[in-house]
């Protein structure tokens, strides 16, 4: 390899390959002497017929031969009628073919690109061209220069390239201009860009180190990496002390705290923060984070103080409802069945085995007995669904439930649903609710209509939601809440060990594996490369040879991404083991992830916009998949650049541009795998996990995600080190205050928070 930067002229004669997330490009260029040449490097949006000046270094590919490595290039649009009808031609402007574009670049030369950018109008002028068409045809061309010029833009500064299409969405052809002018805003919740890229760009174009909206910005972006910690608020002092650290540079500059305070006082009065002296703090929140969290507390109170009395004798109709079930509650179960009846908001919690499900119906027994109108919703897809089959009756995620999309230039998540729509409803009952953070309660609480009652359901043993808040600890811990804890292992559940040892671990004691016919068994392997060999083998022969469990009923948790035995390497190797490359199976890579058909894959983030057709019922159609919901790749098309993934019953088509939308999930992360539940689980635990993640609650969820069998396989030391950490991470929250300060005097409420 020759590492001399050399420069190369020609122009664009095939583009071979083009990741459009990260801007990495293969092309085939035609260089000035007529030579063929491959480059490879970030060539964000080329296309054919460009005109192109590389500056790199020659390399030698194992594979592919000699390649020319760019380091950075200039580009010039192409100035022959030749190249401008090749370029016209590559499909980067919808409706515009080889020959249409042969026709234009004929007819307007070298005027072509300027006609169609300031007078687009005079295509018409071209037999097929319409005034309409030609207006889509300028508008695309000015879009495509201009989001050309963005994504350069944002590489040179060293900026993600995915920007530039929600840039250009909020700025339209200013959007350099928004950035140069306030790099900042890019740290912002629209964009979510680290501070340092932003502060980076800012510094470098001039803007001093004290200037307002760089001490801005930090404490704002300080709030908001927060939110991602579980944090609504953040105590003043911290605060503050955490955005000076973040505004230091290399050299120890650290602004003075006058001018933090002036920022600070800034911010307060323009509205954007809200500072309360509340749990013996002056709590710092983000407006909207304040505001949901007084919402849900107000909200909860007046559930809560709501009473229902009746005509008939409550109690015989339950003696009625329980001898027609064949049922015989336990006590706690028959107490919160008459709480639901009873009052406004009733909490139901308890572990594996404990009644749960068994109370839920005997509550929906009851509303359906005195004909009121019932809802069953949970946080995500996996456990609507599991709810729906335990209680016989349709459940639906809480979004779908609130009819969730995208609304306004900005695309923020929005709901058809709320106080000037309420839910159609008298009664909403809410599973899992450990996962449900303040902001989607606050949209829940906002949907519920006057007299409408509301059953939390959930276990609060279990991990705290991945967003902000600890909502379903808060609300038990304060004791403002009519609250029924389940603490009976029936029977049946007493036979299986998953149930007898999350209750043990829950305990602070140790598991211990079953008998040969068990369903719990525990395999010591220590070292990362072990555990992962064992896992692989489990799934791809041990547990489908010994227990007829397919490979499809078996989901392998691990509680990191990316460290030791990480969900990053296991899916790579089981990918590897359970479904690998064959001639008959079409693949995209696609970044680091190769996508393969039949591989089951997961939803990463909510995408209102998919659209979905019933498996079994193509005229059934709807719009949305959600973060952790899990599928298959049934179909890939590479000529159409395309993929339909099966999700349960439903058939969904994603296209290329769309795949960092999913992840690989033959191994998924304990936190992605709470509000389901699965036939088989394998819990990697090696050593050289980080000691964050060594906790009692993560090792919980990950076994009560266990339906029929549990292995454990790692590092007893690693299974002793979680069951004995029953730490938690330290959320501010201020949800419990607010609740005990609607019970108690105020005197009462310092002397107890």
């Amino acid at each position: 390899m020759d590492n001399e930067l050399q420069s190369i002229s020609g122009t664009v004669d095939a583009v071979i390959y083009q990741n459009e997330d990260n801007g990495y490009a293969v092309i085939r260029v035609i260089a000035e002497d007529g030579e063929e040449v491959t480059a490879v490097g970030t060539l964000p949006q080329i296309c054919l017929g460009e005109e192109l000046m590389l500056t790199g270094h020659w390399v030698t590919h194992a594979s592919y031969g000699e390649q020319f490595h760019t380091e950075y290039f200039e580009r010039r649009m192409p100035a022959t009628v030749k190249g401008i009808a090749d370029y016209l031609s590559s499909g980067i402007i919808k409706g515009i073919g080889p020959k249409l574009a042969r026709r234009i670049a004929d007819h307007f030369g070298e005027e072509t690109f300027d006609v169609m950018t300031n007078e687009p109008d005079r295509l018409t002028a071209i037999s097929g061209i319409t005034a309409r068409k030609a207006e889509s045809i300028g508008e695309q061309f000015r879009h495509q220069t201009s989001m050309r010029r963005l994504m350069e833009f944002l590489m040179e500064n060293q900026l993600p390239p995915q920007l530039a299409a929600r840039l250009y969405k909020r700025y339209k052809e200013s959007a350099i201009d928004h950035v140069l002018e306030n790099p900042y805003l890019l740290c912002g919740e629209e964009f979510e860009v680290d501070f340092k890229l932003a502060d980076d760009l800012a510094l470098s174009q001039g803007m001093s180190q004290t200037c307002p909206e760089r001490l801005r910005a930090g404490i704002l972006y300080t709030l908001q990496f927060n939110l991602t910690n579980g944090h609504t608020f953040i105590p003043r002092n911290k605060l503050l002390a955490t955005a000076s650290r973040l505004l230091q540079d290399a050299d120890g500059f650290e602004p003075e705290a006058e001018l933090l305070d002036e920022a600070f006082a800034q911010l307060q009065d323009s509205g954007r923060l809200v500072c309360e002296h509340i749990c013996r703090r002056d709590a710092v929140y983000l407006n909207p984070m304040h505001q949901a969290e007084v919402d849900v507390a107000d909200g909860l109170m007046a559930l809560s103080d709501r009473e229902y009395t009746y005509e008939f004798d409550l109690s015989a109709l339950l003696d009625t409802l329980e001898q027609n079930s064949s049922i015989t509650y336990a006590p706690r179960q028959r107490q919160a069945i008459e709480w639901a009846a009873k009052y406004g908001l009733v909490i139901l919690t308890g572990g594996p085995g404990t009644g749960k499900t068994t109370t839920v119906r005997g509550m929906l027994d009851f509303f359906d007995a005195i004909g009121l109108e019932v809802v069953l919703a949970a946080p995500t897809g996996r456990a609507a669904k599991r709810l729906s089959e335990l209680c016989g009756r349709e459940a639906k995620t809480i979004h779908r439930l609130l009819e969730a999309g995208y609304r306004g230039i900005d695309s923020f998540t929005a709901f058809a649903r709320n106080r000037d729509n309420p839910l159609d409803c008298d009664v909403v009952i809410l599973d899992e609710v450990s996962m449900i953070d303040i902001v989607l309660m606050q949209s829940l609480m906002d949907a519920l209509r006057e007299g409408t009652r509301l059953i939390l359901v959930g276990d609060a043993d279990q991990l705290p939601p991945v967003g902000p808040g600890n909502f379903l600890r808060d609300c038990i811990g304060s004791g403002r809440i009519h609250t029924v804890e389940l603490n009976e292992i029936f029977r049946q559940a007493q036979q299986s060990a998953i149930v007898c040892n999350a209750h043990a671990i829950n305990q602070g004691e140790m598991p211990v594996s079953g008998g040969r016919d068990g369903d719990f068994f525990i395999m010591k392997q220590r070292s990362a490369a072990e555990v992962m060999s064992t896992v692989v083998d489990l799934c791809r022969r041990r547990l489908p040879d010994y227990y007829g469990f397919s490979p499809e009923q078996i989901q392998v948790l691990t509680p990191s991404r990316r460290q030791a035995a990480g969900t990053t390497q296991l899916n790579r190797m089981l990918q590897e083991a359970l479904n690998p490359p064959d001639a008959a199976k079409p693949e995209k890579r696609y970044g680091d992830t190769v996508f393969r058909l039949g591989d089951r894959v997961m939803q990463v983030r909510n995408n209102y916009d998919i659209v979905w057709e019933k498996q079994d019922d193509p005229a059934e159609e709807g719009t949305g998949m959600f973060n952790g919901d899990v599928g298959r790749i049934v179909g890939i098309s590479l000529p159409e650049e395309s993929m339909l993934i099966q999700f349960d019953d439903k058939l969904a088509h994603y296209s290329f541009d769309m795949l960092n939308e999913l992840e690989l999930a033959y191994a998924m992360t304990v936190h992605k795998s709470q509000g389901s539940e699965f036939e088989a689980v394998i819990v990697a635990l090696p050593n050289g996990i980080g000691r964050r993640l060594l906790t009692r609650n993560i090792l919980y969820t990950a076994i009560t995600r266990a339906k029929k069998l549990l292995v454990l396989v790692g590092d007893p030391a690693v299974t002793e080190t979680m069951v004995h950490t029953n730490t938690r991470n330290r959320r501010y929250s201020a949800l419990r205050a607010r609740l005990i300060r609607g019970l108690k005097p105020p005197e009462q409420l310092e002397l107890e928070e």
